[in-house]
């Protein structure tokens, strides 16, 4: 079926009028089809990366290889959802792709190769969407950097985590 936009609603949620190429450091959550515990577990505040979570940690690097103006700053993979910062470079040797082509073949790499892991052909590995942040400044980057480097030890209280108590989002100031 073709879109109709008289019947098809899908919302974005992504900032209207924003260029997603642009130079700058970009929070990124990406979370698992039905949130499922798929790489790994937490012990001890630790993540334990199971062989898929190494896949989806090798496919996280191989997007940097892969791009000339991609940069990874501190980026985590948890046992459902993956937190990291990517950072887009202000260079014009290259057509640059906007993030949601970025994730979207992170997410097409990592389905392939989990996939012939798990012996699963045409299975999705992660939800639609992915929820990124636009950092603005230092102190957000360094707010950020925190939170994805605490989230293992504090996996008991992750609004990701099925068993956890409920708590509070980020905060950025």
């Amino acid at each position: 079926m073709r879109y109709d936009p008289a019947i098809h609603h899908r919302r974005s949620i992504r900032l209207q009028g924003y260029d997603y190429t642009q130079a700058g450091a970009y929070f990124v959550t990406i979370c698992t089809q039905g949130r499922e515990y798929l790489f790994g577990e937490i012990a001890d505040g630790q993540m334990r990366l199971n062989a898929a979570g190494e896949i989806a940690a090798a496919t996280w690097e191989w997007l940097a290889a892969q791009h000339s103006y991609v940069e990874l700053d501190a980026w985590t993979v948890m046992p459902n959802h993956l937190h990291g910062i990517l950072v887009l470079l202000d260079v014009s040797s290259e057509k640059k792709k906007p993030l949601g082509r970025l994730i979207g073949a992170f997410k097409t790499v990592s389905t392939k190769r989990v996939n012939a892991l798990r012996g699963a052909e045409s299975v999705p590995l992660w939800q639609r969407n992915y929820w990124e942040r636009v950092i603005r400044n230092e102190q957000e980057l360094q707010a950020v950097r925190e939170y994805i480097q605490n989230n293992p030890a504090r996996w008991a209280e992750d609004q990701l985590n099925a068993d956890a108590a409920p708590s509070g989002m980020i905060r950025i100031p």
